[in-house]
């Protein structure tokens, strides 16, 4: 398909070039013209998506990803060339479906070529149609959103904003493997909905439990998706104001900029949403300016990344064999010995190898291994088994 017809290419002139700093990022990007053999040898790809139509509490959001680009691009370059080309933003199709449709099919697209989609919306429930264009590649995923709330809204047919969940874990036929949400606040998330988290055996952790010095545990949640998608209100409004539904609470700029880090570094994550940016509602470009750092500091991610699992030899790691007397298993962790990253084994019940063979290790940290040799099962290690069973 010629994925070029959805697209207006974005307008680079309109990005002031400073004569003295060649090192800014416009003077290193690709600008898409509508040529497919552009695409071939990137690695990363930016769309917009000028949509909103299905948003709550929020419209304008539909206005923002030229916003951010003009921030973004007066950033520095990458200590390497990121071979990233910007596509230009996917125009509102006479109904909304029409809109799902484009993004899925360009992500199909990019996906197949193992390029990128960094997806700069327009509203949450496009990570809906990110979601769909995995469903031809005949493998189950795991999604993690960053949210202050649970978007499965009251009806299973809603795909609003805040109801596109629904139609993720509803989808037939199911390829959804596990799905996480990081930094929910309890105050705005219906306890029916932690409850139906909890039965699902899926990931839900309280911005409590995430942010400041707890940083780190949301590495080995993001390093297991293989799609991210940021709602920019999980962002206190005092550093990210351009948003409808900001409140008062939330992760703090520099914790989303490192939460985009971690999602950049991980080697299974395969696309990379932000949404519900409305400049509408921005103070002296604060929230573009903050975004376009968080999508930096994702592609300086990707750079570094250490080629761990899925994409390592099992010879270039440390085995670790712990025996759990109370529970009556055998714990296998690994460390990678190229980043220090640790993983568990979970073991297959039989017959359902090859169904989910990209889930059966499981990213974990160095506090779960020890909490193993405590002889304390591993919360991460249950949900993972309960779902292979």
């Amino acid at each position: 398909m010629d994925i070029s017809v959805f697209f207006k290419p974005f307008d680079s002139s309109t990005i002031e070039k400073h004569e003295n700093q060649p090192s800014q990022l416009i003077n290193h990007v690709t600008f898409f013209t509508g040529d497919l053999e552009e695409l071939e040898g990137k690695k990363l790809a930016l769309i917009g998506v000028l949509e909103d139509r299905n948003s709550v509490g929020n419209s304008g959001c539909a206005k923002g990803p030229d916003r951010i680009r003009k921030e973004f691009y007066n950033l520095f370059q990458f200590d390497s060339a990121p071979d990233l080309i910007d596509l230009g933003n996917i125009q509102p199709g006479n109904e909304i479906s029409d809109t799902y449709f484009a993004l899925n099919q360009t992500c199909q697209i990019l996906l197949k070529k193992g390029i990128i989609p960094i997806i700069l919306g327009g509203s949450q429930d496009l990570t809906y149609a990110n979601y769909l264009a995995y469903e031809t590649m005949e493998q189950t995923v795991n999604l993690v959103t960053i949210d202050p709330s649970l978007d499965f809204g009251q009806n299973p047919e809603d795909l609003s904003s805040k109801g596109y969940l629904n139609k993720i874990v509803l989808h037939k036929p199911n390829f959804l493997f596990n799905y996480s949400n990081i930094g929910h606040q309890r105050y705005l998330t219906d306890p029916q909905l932690i409850e139906l988290m909890s039965k699902m055996y899926f990931d839900n952790f309280r911005l409590g439990e995430m942010q400041g010095q707890h940083i780190l545990r949301n590495e080995p949640i993001i390093r297991n998706a293989d799609l991210l998608s940021f709602d920019i209100s999980a962002v206190r409004r005092s550093e990210a104001p351009g948003c409808g539904v900001a409140g008062p609470n939330g992760f703090y700029g520099h914790e989303a900029a490192q939460l985009c880090w971690y999602g950049g570094l991980s080697d299974k994550l395969t696309s990379f949403g932000i949404y519900e940016y409305n400049p509408e509602f921005d103070r002296d470009n604060q929230t573009a300016q903050l975004i376009a750092q968080m999508v930096w500091c994702f592609i300086d991610g990707f750079l570094s990344r250490k080629a761990d699992y899925p994409v390592g030899d099992y010879s270039e790691y440390l085995r670790y064999i712990v025996n759990m007397v109370s529970e009556s298993h055998e714990l296998v962790f690994y460390k990678s010995n190229r980043s220090d990253r640790w993983w568990m084994d979970v073991p297959y019940p039989a017959g359902t190898e090859n169904k989910y063979e990209r889930h059966h290790l499981v990213p974990c940290t160095y506090e779960e291994y020890q909490l193993a040799t405590n002889d304390e099962m591993p919360d991460r290690w249950w949900k993972t088994y309960q779902k292979l069973v």
